[in-house]
């Protein structure tokens, strides 16, 4: 059998696996960036309070989470607390590997979603806020009534890009023995050594889901960009 028969037939024999943790990849990343877009969504908000009590714990958490990798933030959750907690009470505990993955993918996502938030909102005309509160709004009902609606459409390529860096990163979720893309393309090499055409059907995954994404936001700027000329 010729080198390049052998190759197709790995990719072949993995490719189901692959997709099945293609498809928990995907899950992991949309939980996440739907918790994160909540979460960032608040801390944006918090990050330009003029209430200290909100603005000081944003600007901590996000240069926190922005300022210390993702691969550290993982292991201190899933090993880290578990470990703490057992210190603390003696009662041994863990946890899912999925959930934990999703916790912390959402709450690194929230971090990086709220700077986009924060200059979504700021990139909207003082002007507006002005107006609302001259025709009797109030700072929250003009935020949710006008601000709001119009930088979620501003910032929906700055998302889309962390779409895609999320599902990147979720990678990192193999250390813990999440059974997404990455690691069952992992499992397979440790059975069969076939190192190179499996890596390789990996990264091809990743491509493909990525550009299924690129098109998706171009067109959700497009659906916008006609909603907003009508």
């Amino acid at each position: 059998m010729s080198l390049f028969s052998s190759y197709l037939n790995h990719i072949i024999k993995v490719f189901p696996d692959l997709v099945l943790g293609s498809l928990l990849t995907i899950e992991i990343t949309s939980f996440s960036l739907f918790f994160g877009m909540i979460l960032g969504t608040l801390l944006g908000l918090g990050k330009l309070s003029k209430n200290k009590l909100f603005r000081y714990p944003s600007i901590a958490y996000i240069d926190f989470i922005r300022g210390t990798p993702l691969l550290v933030q993982i292991l201190l959750f899933y090993y880290g607390i578990p470990g703490l907690y057992y210190n603390i009470t003696n009662n041994p505990v863990s946890i899912d590997p999925v959930l934990a993955g999703i916790v912390v993918c959402s709450i690194n996502s929230g971090a990086y979603i709220a700077e986009i938030m924060r200059a979504g909102i700021q990139s909207i005309e003082k002007g507006q806020m002005e107006a609302a509160r001259s025709l009797g709004m109030t700072n929250r009902m003009a935020m949710k009534e006008i601000i709001l609606p119009q930088a979620f459409r501003r910032v929906i390529p700055p998302l889309g890009n962390e779409f895609i860096a999320l599902l990147k990163d979720s990678s990192l979720l193999a250390i813990i023995g999440v059974h997404e893309l990455l690691k069952n393309g992992q499992l397979y090499i440790s059975r069969t050594f076939a190192a190179f055409p499996v890596y390789i059907a990996v990264a091809l995954m990743y491509l493909v889901m990525t550009i299924a994404i690129s098109r998706l936001i171009t067109y959700l700027e497009w659906r916008f960009d006609i909603s907003d000329r009508s």
